[in-house]
Order: structure tokens, then C-alpha cells, then sequence
């Protein structure tokens, strides 16, 4: 997997934006280094591309700062997803989560 963390813009926009990638929420993990720093990992349904996001614990509460199911990025903000397994699983799992979430759904 290519790291690629940069920040980007996930505010409302239409899915058909062709500079922006639907991107799924499919892994949430702590950082190893830090214990109050979440790990939030979109990637796309087929797995093949991902955005990693990096958030504070204590950023987590409200509602202005809820976890969405889905975001809309901007392309140059995916990594690739190189190992076949990895690829696989965010596959999966972001297909299970757009089946059962609308993008905007806090989960």
C-alpha cells in the first residue's frame, strides 16, 4: 500500500464531480505511535485506491465531527492499494459498507 495522507476537502459535492473519487469507509485503528490518534481508511469499491485520514480521539465528539460512511476526495489524494489481499479486503468491506450506508450516514 502507498501512503498518501494528504488532507483533502470532503465537503458536499455531487458524485459525478470529475476530479472527486466515492470513497468508502473500511478500516478505523489506532496509531501505534500515538493512542490518541485514530486511523480512518476510505478506499474505493474495487479496493484498488484508498485515503487515509488521521484524527485526534478527542475530535470525536459532536456532531460536526462525526465519522461519515462515505467521502467524495479529490483523485490526487488516493494512494494505491498494492498488495492483492489488502485489495481484496477494502473491496469487500467498502462494497458491504455502501450496500448497507447512505455516504452521509455517521457510522
Amino acid at each position: 500500500m502507498t501512503d498518501d495522507s494528504s488532507t483533502a476537502d470532503d465537503s458536499k459535492a455531487d458524485d459525478s464531480s470529475d476530479d472527486r473519487v466515492r470513497v468508502w469507509l473500511v478500516e478505523r485503528t489506532y496509531s501505534d505511535d500515538e493512542l490518541n490518534i485514530v486511523i480512518l481508511v476510505y478506499a474505493t469499491e474495487d479496493g484498488e485506491r484508498y485515503h487515509r485520514r488521521e484524527r485526534a480521539l478527542t475530535s470525536f465528539t459532536g456532531a460536526t465531527r462525526e465519522t461519515k460512511a462515505s467521502l467524495l476526495v479529490p483523485r490526487n489524494s488516493l494512494g494505491t492499494v498494492d498488495d492483492p489481499e489488502t485489495r481484496a479486503q477494502y473491496a469487500a468491506e467498502a462494497s458491504r459498507v455502501a450496500a448497507k450506508h447512505d455516504p452521509e450516514d455517521a457510522i
